[in-house]
C-alpha cells in the first residue's frame, strides 16, 4: 500500500489524490493515478470543473476531465499489452461504480482498497460480483 500511496502523489486532482496498483505473482503490473488524459490540461492548471459546479464526491463521475487511478492503471498495462487477468488491484480508495465494473470486465479477481468512497452503486455491484474484497489493514510492529 505504500507504493499505492507514492503512485497516488502524482495525481493532478485538486480534490482527492488516489492511486491504484495491479499485481499479479507479487509483481507490479501498472500503476495509476487520477488526473487529465495524456497531453490535456490538467485540472491544477486550469481549475475544477467539479468544484465550480458544486458536485458532491460520488456522484456525476463523468463530469470530470480526469480519469481515475483504477482507470488509468488498466489502460497503463492494455497499453503495453500486459494481461490483467487474474490480478489484485491495490487502491488508497474503494473504487467507484465505473472503475468497479471496468475492474470486472479486466477479470480482476481482488479489491484491496485503504479508506472507502462514497458510492452506493459501487457497492451493490461488488456485492453482485465474484471479486474479492479487503480493506487494508497495516501491520503492527
Amino acid at each position: 500500500m505504500g507504493i499505492t500511496r507514492l503512485v497516488a502523489t502524482r495525481s493532478t486532482c485538486k480534490r482527492r489524490q488516489v492511486g491504484a496498483i495491479l499485481v499479479k505473482n507479487k509483481r507490479i503490473l501498472a500503476t495509476g493515478y487520477n488526473g487529465a488524459p495524456s497531453g490535456l490540461p490538467h485540472c491544477l492548471d486550469i481549475g475544477c470543473l467539479r468544484e465550480q459546479e458544486h458536485i458532491p464526491s460520488g456522484e456525476r463521475h463523468e463530469l470530470c476531465r480526469g480519469l481515475h487511478a483504477e482507470q488509468n492503471t488498466i489502460i497503463q498495462a492494455a497499453y503495453y499489452g500486459t494481461s490483467v487477468k487474474g490480478s489484485t488491484i491495490y487502491c488508497t480508495n474503494l473504487p467507484c461504480s465505473i472503475c468497479m465494473k471496468m475492474i470486472i470486465n479486466a477479470g480482476i479477481n481482488k479489491i484491496v482498497y485503504e479508506e472507502g468512497y462514497p458510492d452506493y452503486l459501487s457497492e451493490i455491484i461488488q456485492k453482485e460480483s465474484k471479486i474479492k474484497i479487503q480493506q487494508y489493514q497495516p501491520s503492527k510492529g
